[in-house]
C-alpha cells in the first residue's frame, strides 16, 4: 500500500484547516470552470478525475467511443499545467512501449536509458484492453509503487502521477480482459453515458465555430501536491468511519447484515484496498464541496465509483442480471445512515 499523509493531525486546529479547505476548494472550482469551457456535460466524470487526483489514484473509464474522454483529461493535463501522454493499446504493444527500454550507443559503446511516455503526470491508457496480460501488467508497478524499473535501475515517476484508462464495453472481439489484480489498482472505476438532448445541442454548436476555446493554466503541479496534502486532512468521524466499515463489510457478509438474499449472488467481497479508497475519495468529495469534514452523503456518493469492480458476481448473478451496482445499491438501502 501507498504511504499517505496522516488523515488528521490533532495539532492543526480545525479553523487552520477550514481555511486551507475554502482556498484550495475555490482553486478546484476555478479548475472545473477552464475545464467546462472545453468539455460540455461531462461535469462528473471530471470532477471524478479531480477526485482519483486528489486521493492520488488511478481511474478506469468504461463508456462508447466519443464521449469525450481523452479530451477531458488532456484539458485536465493542460489546465494543470502538467505533462500528458496518450498510449494507444494494440494487441502488438510491448511492455518496452510503455516503459522504456536501454539502447546501445555505438559512440560511448555502452547502453543508455530510453524512457518511455509512462514517465508524465497524466497518463491516458486509451483501450487498456485492447493489449494482452503482459502489457497490461507493465503499468502495474507504475501504478502501485510510483516508479519504473528499466534494466537494473529504477526511475521516480513524476509527482503528481495518474493513470486513466479507458475500455469500450461493447467490444469483446480482440480485447484481454484485465485480470482483478489489476483492476482493482483502479481507485475507481466510473461509467461514462451519453449526453442529454440539450447538452449535445451545446456540444454541437461549440464545435461547430470550428476551434476549441483555449484552456489557460489555473495552477501547477506542486500546487495540486499542496492540495491533496488538504484532502487528507480533511476530518472524518468514527460514526462515518463505521459506516465505511459497514457497506465494505456487507459484501464480504451480507448475511450479517441482514442481505441474505444476496448470498448467492457475491463471490468474494471488497478488498481493504476498496476501504482505503472510498475513504480517500469521501475526503476528496468534501473538499470539492468546500467542507473540512466527510458526511455519509459523501462517503454514498461516490461509493458505485469505488465499489462496482471489487465486487465479485457469480455465475447465478450474471444469469439474473444482477450488476454490482444493484448490489451496492441494496446495501445502501440497509445500511443505517448515521
Amino acid at each position: 500500500m501507498d504511504l499517505q499523509p496522516e488523515p488528521y493531525n490533532v495539532d492543526t486546529s480545525l479553523k487552520d484547516i477550514s481555511d486551507r479547505v475554502e482556498k484550495h476548494a475555490t482553486i478546484l472550482d476555478a479548475i472545473r470552470k477552464e475545464i467546462s469551457r472545453v468539455i460540455v456535460g461531462q461535469e462528473y466524470m471530471v470532477e471524478r478525475l479531480l477526485i482519483a487526483l486528489l486521493s492520488n489514484g488511478h481511474i478506469l473509464l468504461e463508456g462508447m467511443p466519443g464521449l469525450a474522454k481523452t479530451l477531458a483529461i488532456k484539458t485536465l493535463a493542460q489546465t494543470l499545467s502538467l505533462d500528458f501522454n496518450r498510449i494507444q493499446f494494440t494487441p502488438d504493444l510491448l511492455p518496452a512501449d510503455i516503459t522504456g527500454t536501454m539502447i546501445y550507443n555505438h559512440q560511448t559503446a555502452s547502453f543508455m536509458v530510453k524512457k518511455g511516455p509512462i514517465f508524465a503526470n497524466l497518463i491516458l491508457a486509451d483501450e487498456i484492453n485492447r493489449a494482452p496480460p503482459k502489457v497490461q501488467a507493465a503499468l502495474l508497478e507504475a501504478m502501485q509503487e510510483r516508479q519504473v524499473t528499466i534494466g537494473e535501475q529504477t526511475y521516480r515517476l513524476p509527482e503528481p502521477f495518474m493513470v486513466m484508462a479507458t475500455q469500450n464495453p461493447i467490444e469483446q472481439e480482440g480485447t484481454y480482459p484485465l485480470p482483478e489484480a489489476q483492476v482493482d489498482r483502479f481507485m475507481m472505476k466510473v461509467i461514462v453515458t451519453y449526453p442529454d438532448r440539450e447538452t449535445e445541442r451545446k456540444i454541437l454548436r461549440l464545435n461547430l465555430k470550428g476551434k476549441l476555446p483555449e484552456v489557460k493554466p489555473v495552477c501547477s503541479a506542486n500546487d495540486i501536491i499542496e492540495i491533496r496534502e488538504t484532502s487528507f486532512m480533511i476530518y472524518m468521524d468514527e460514526r462515518v468511519e463505521n459506516y465505511i466499515l459497514d457497506i465494505i463489510f456487507a459484501t464480504r457478509e451480507p448475511e450479517q447484515f441482514g442481505l441474505e438474499h444476496l448470498v448467492p449472488y457475491i463471490q468474494y467481497g471488497v478488498s481493504p484496498r476498496g476501504t482505503i479508497f472510498l475513504a480517500q475519495a469521501s475526503r476528496a468529495f468534501a473538499l470539492l464541496n468546500h467542507r473540512p469534514f466527510v458526511l455519509p452523503d459523501d462517503v454514498r456518493a461516490v461509493v458505485a465509483d469505488v465499489l462496482r469492480h471489487r465486487i465479485g458476481l457469480t455465475y447465478e448473478a450474471e444469469a439474473e442480471n444482477i450488476s454490482s451496482d444493484k448490489i451496492i445499491a441494496e446495501i445502501l438501502r440497509k445500511i443505517e445512515v448515521p
